[in-house]
């Protein structure tokens, strides 16, 4: 068994004892590290668990993990590799600040942030919920009160938290209480998290200015709330835009359309209503 060999079945004893693996994930990996240790030929078992999970893989129903262990099956180990997360606990630079917002699947969050120049870091993860260290899982069921938020830190000297919130009102539907696009549920209702009274201020203009835009008919539903806990999400998640090109871009593709449609008819609002 070589290196790389090894190092997947170790992911793969360790996704066996955790709790968020599903049963069906469970088995199919129990059933693996069974064969290995029954003698079969490691490349084969492996294989065949590749096979296994590759439908899930394809309709994105793989528990993080495993969506690891898979893209290291599948010949990406560069998706697999564990996501620096030590940016997120450093105490920020006198010039640093961060920002929180939530606006539907935090994966096409993170790409409008992340190539914006004055950008430190971005991370995916959860916040606003009433559970300590939720997972995806446990997000995604509803019942912890958490969205799917990311956290940015940047360089005050290069970029404006106004310039954020400018960006942020670009890339969701302020009308969408209750989701945004063809994600639906509490889990990914928009919210502005704001961490001291400036931010506070100046998100409440920012409400204002687009309320008083003309760009929408319906009223904006964007909620502003204090900052708590930001949990970092799980690897899988983090800088899905790079590890997940293809899939980032068919999701991404669709919010756009959406989006570019929605403004098209506010400039056109905007423009009758001028005349």
């Amino acid at each position: 068994m070589n290196d790389h060999q090894q190092e997947i079945m170790r992911r793969i004893h360790a996704a066996i004892a955790n709790r968020a693996t599903t049963d069906f994930e469970r088995d199919h990996l129990r059933q693996a590290e069974a064969d290995v240790n029954g003698g079969k030929r490691v490349a084969s078992v492996l294989d065949q668990l590749k096979g296994d999970l590759r439908p899930l893989d394809l309709r994105n129903n793989l528990t993080p993990d495993v969506a690891d262990i898979f893209s290291m099956l599948d010949g990406d180990d560069a998706a697999a590799v564990k996501f620096d997360l030590s940016r997120h606990y450093a105490k920020d630079a006198d010039y640093e600040d961060r920002a929180i917002f939530a606006g539907g699947c935090f994966w096409c969050m993170v790409e409008p942030f992340d190539t914006r120049p004055g950008i430190e870091a971005v991370f995916s993860g959860y916040t606003g919920g009433h559970v300590d260290n939720p997972t995806y899982a446990q997000v995604s069921s509803g019942r912890t009160g958490h969205v799917e938020a990311v956290e940015i830190i940047f360089d005050t000297r290069v970029v404006s938290y106004d310039d954020l919130l400018k960006l942020y009102w670009q890339l969701v539907d302020p009308t969408d209480a209750m989701g945004q696009f063809a994600d639906r549920g509490s889990n990914y209702r928009p919210v502005i998290f704001t961490r001291n009274a400036a931010q506070k201020e100046a998100a409440e203009a920012s409400f204002k200015a687009v309320e008083d835009s003309g760009m929408y008919k319906q009223p904006i539903v964007v909620s502003i709330e204090d900052a708590s806990t930001f949990w970092p999400a799980e690897n899988f998640h983090q800088e899905f835009y790079k590890k997940n090109k293809l899939r980032y871009r068919h999701i991404e593709g669709d919010r756009k359309r959406v989006l570019g449609m929605k403004h098209m008819v506010g400039r056109i609002r905007r423009l009758v209503k001028t005349k």
